[in-house]
């Protein structure tokens, strides 16, 4: 029998009208409008890696072949003309057998400029691909080596050539190695590395929190290798469950130290780069409530420069250690009431992302540079080699961004700041000798966002300029008159492409909270904008110590989902509390101590209260959303303000902060064993019970940074209190949650969805 006998005529109609209506074509979309499947399609081309040479002549890059179907080769440019010279074919890196060349994910040119040492075959330790396959090419000959011998694929760490380019060390579980280039002789220098004793590396929190990766360095004659061990044991071991790998579930364990539990232990020593017994310095203190965060050869090979960070991270020893004997003598301490950054030393990154040593030598080794908030704002000293004289290079009422280049040859420095607009960044040059005052070299007309990549011989730089409306255009420029020499990436076709789209405005502000405390902003508002009407806000927000979000930078993916909402008819906003890491000065940075969750959360307050005056805002419609920081900043928001906030969205929260890592937590809110009251009015967790808006909860299980386990704790708490939230939880996903096919599609969907249904988009009328 027909179903269709069974169902009424006016129904049968609307039905027989469906199936033809579905049959037909789509509509075609907008496409002034932007969607969840192109907003991460709008990315810039930048510069991928590469390497200035030590000449300063010309750079190396990394490029695809136009005669080999694509594949990676390597490039010099000439920098000044552009002139274009293939180094290494794609043929030259396809090894003996294979059909294909190597996927080349970095490369180091050795100091004689001869060699290349290729990384490739990478995989994840802890949070940063740091171990994989090492190569090298002879320039010269062409021939194409892998190292490390019989040792496993992706097994090789921070591989690195000795000054005179015949060896290459690196690690291997949990051992350093000496492969001589020559003959291909591997030694193994060191012989106790195991489970729990790390030698050259770090363990999870050091590479998180301190930004320790590589822990070797070969002394300047090549003759010996100065390196970390870490003592792991006792350190109490974190377990992850992964339901999704195998038919049983899988059990991830590794040493984890929460806040107020055992560290690892770490120590520093010197062994011969033939082998042989290690000489550990002499390093007073207990080494499981000290940390050794930074280690160099202090401009020869008979010394090395070691800082020993306290505990509280509010004491840093900087110590002279002679090779030799093993002793150590302090030069310098540094301290500060609240905690002392050693991430912002005058050298704090290569271009690895790999932190280096707070100490650049000059003047023969006689001086070495150092950076201080001593004076309340952020800035690079001079310093001797005996610590006694002290003198202040960047001297004013403004603080040091970063340190682009020393050069000693040249007697400058370059640096980045931003005196008036601490959105925006600017490149500046000063005399080393502290003559003198900084020089803007950033041109006048170009607001927003400078960053460089400054030659060896400091006249030319590969510069890329941005904004919040500006799409990145990468230069060549010639630093004294910050002129262009040639365009490497103008992204006009990006800028074109943008054009198109329906426009939404963003534009930064400053609002005022109390008497004499204006916060940094940014508001994008919707297309046709009507000031006479209402229109609901979301507020992004990170608000702890390590993000600043209220940047004058082009930036795509994340802010292209926030410009999308924007056209929905969302006024998107952003605010930037006090303890945020802007250059604004000492006390703006560090009036979050021992207050976290307190202060940034209050600050955030008082920005809505404020915004809210605004007559186009609807108060009834106030949304915020945040991830990491920013998601325990949402969770702050949403149950320490209820009657504030309607709809919050939190990813990856730490909502309890005692389950955190020792070293993050411990620097901002001292220990738990001496403030657990604090701890307690920290956490988001406290005031679960006060919740009265919409919460989404997000967050992946196998997240090995915020570990899940603290949403389950909070989950704990909403039920008790007979909260009513939602939760997502993605199996197996890291902090970044974007591990598997369709994650991140799926998750900004989530969200997407969550906010229309929940805060509903577009104006209204008073």
């Amino acid at each position: 029998m027909s179903l269709y006998r069974r169902i009424p005529i006016v129904i049968l109609l609307l039905m027989i009208a469906a199936q033809i209506f579905g049959q037909q074509p789509a509509r075609q979309a907008d496409p002034g409008l932007l969607s969840l499947d192109t907003i991460f399609t709008y990315q810039p081309t930048s510069p991928g890696w590469f390497e200035w040479q030590s000449d300063g002549s010309g750079y190396l890059m990394l490029e695809r072949s136009a005669s080999s179907k694509n594949a990676p080769e390597i490039v010099r440019h000439d920098a000044v003309t552009g002139a274009k010279t293939i180094l290494v074919s794609a043929q030259k890196l396809t090894p003996p057998g294979a059909s294909s060349p190597l996927v080349i994910e970095q490369f180091d040119l050795s100091p004689d400029g001869q060699r290349l040492l290729i990384f490739t075959n990478s995989e994840r330790v802890w949070r940063s691909n740091t171990r994989g396959d090492y190569w090298m090419v002879d320039l010269k000959s062409g021939k194409l080596q892998k190292l490390g011998g019989a040792a496993k694929p992706s097994s090789l760490m921070f591989a690195k050539f000795s000054p005179d380019a015949t060896r290459v060390g690196y690690v291997r579980e949990n051992n350093i190695y000496i492969e001589n280039l020559s003959d291909g002789r591997i030694s193994q220098i060191t012989m106790d590395g195991a489970q729990y004793t790390v030698n050259g590396t770090f363990d999870w929190v050091y590479e998180e929190e301190l930004f320790c990766r590589d822990g070797w360095r070969w002394s300047p004659d090549g003759k010996q290798i100065a390196y970390w061990q870490l003592d792991t044991s006792g350190v109490k071991e974190f377990r992850m469950i992964n339901n999704t790998a195998e038919l049983y579930p899988k059990i991830v364990s590794f040493p984890y130290p929460k806040a107020g539990e055992m560290n690892s232990a770490a120590r520093v020593g010197v062994v011969n780069a033939d082998g042989g017994a290690t000489k550990w310095f002499d390093i007073a203190g207990d080494p499981r409530n000290n940390y050794l965060p930074r280690m160099e050869w202090a401009a020869g090979s008979s010394e090395v420069i070691i800082q020993q960070l306290n505990r509280l991270q509010n004491t840093n020893v900087v110590m002279l250690g002679d090779v030799r004997t093993g002793k150590v003598k302090t030069i310098m301490t540094e301290k500060d009431d609240t905690w002392v950054d050693v991430a912002w030393g005058a050298i704090d990154w290569d271009r690895r992302g790999l932190a280096r040593g707070d100490a650049e030598w000059i003047d023969g080794g006689k001086r070495f540079l150092w950076t201080s908030e001593r004076d309340g704002w952020r800035h690079v000293y001079s310093i001797s080699r005996d610590g006694r004289d002290i003198k202040c290079i960047t001297p004013g009422n403004f603080d040091l961004i970063s340190v682009e280049r020393v050069d000693v040859l040249n007697g400058r420095l370059y640096f980045s700041a931003s005196p008036e607009n601490a959105t925006q960044k600017y490149l500046f040059s000063v005399r080393l000798d502290g003559s003198g005052k900084p020089e803007r070299l950033s041109p006048a007309n170009q607001p927003g966002t400078h960053n460089y990549t400054i030659s060896p011989r400091g006249d030319l730089a590969i510069h890329t300029y941005s904004s919040a409306r500006q799409t990145p255009v990468t230069d060549v420029v010639r630093l004294s008159e910050h002129t262009v020499v040639r365009t490497l990436f103008d992204n006009k076709q990006l800028a074109e492409r943008m054009a198109r789209l329906k426009p939404v405005v963003q534009e930064f502000f400053r609002v005022k909270i109390e008497e004499g405390v204006e916060l940094d902003g940014w508001m994008i508002k919707p297309p046709n904008f009507d000031a006479t009407k209402r229109y609901p806000v979301l507020f992004h927000v990170y608000g702890e110590p390590w993000g600043q979000t209220v940047l004058d930078a082009w930036s795509g993916g994340q802010m292209m989902w926030h410009r999308m909402l924007a056209q929905q008819g969302y006024i998107v906003l952003s605010v930037d509390n006090r303890g945020t890491p802007a250059p604004r000065g000492r006390a703006w940075r560090k009036s979050i101590y021992r207050q976290m969750g307190i202060r940034n959360s209050l600050d955030q307050a008082n920005a809505v209260r404020a915004i809210t005056k605004w007559p186009f805002v609807d108060s009834t419609r106030i949304g915020i959303w945040g991830w990491s920081g920013g998601g325990s900043s949402t969770l702050n928001a949403m149950f320490r303000y209820p009657d504030m906030y309607q709809v919050g969205m939190s990813v990856a929260p730490v909502p309890d902060i005692r389950y955190y890592d020792s070293i993050y937590q411990e620097r901002y809110c001292g220990l738990p064993q001496d403030h657990p009251e604090e701890y307690k009015q920290s956490s988001p967790i406290t005031f679960a019970g006060q919740l009265k808006g919409r919460l989404l909860l997000v967050h992946g299980t196998g997240d090995d940074n915020v570990h899940y386990q603290g949403s389950e704790a909070l989950i704990n708490a909403l039920v008790a209190a007979n909260k009513q939230f939602t939760l997502m939880s993605y199996p197996n996903r890291t902090h970044s949650i974007n591990e598997g096919p369709g994650t991140t599609r799926h998750l900004y969907g989530l969200l997407t969805r969550y906010l229309n249904e929940n805060l509903p988009p577009g104006p209204r009328g008073e």
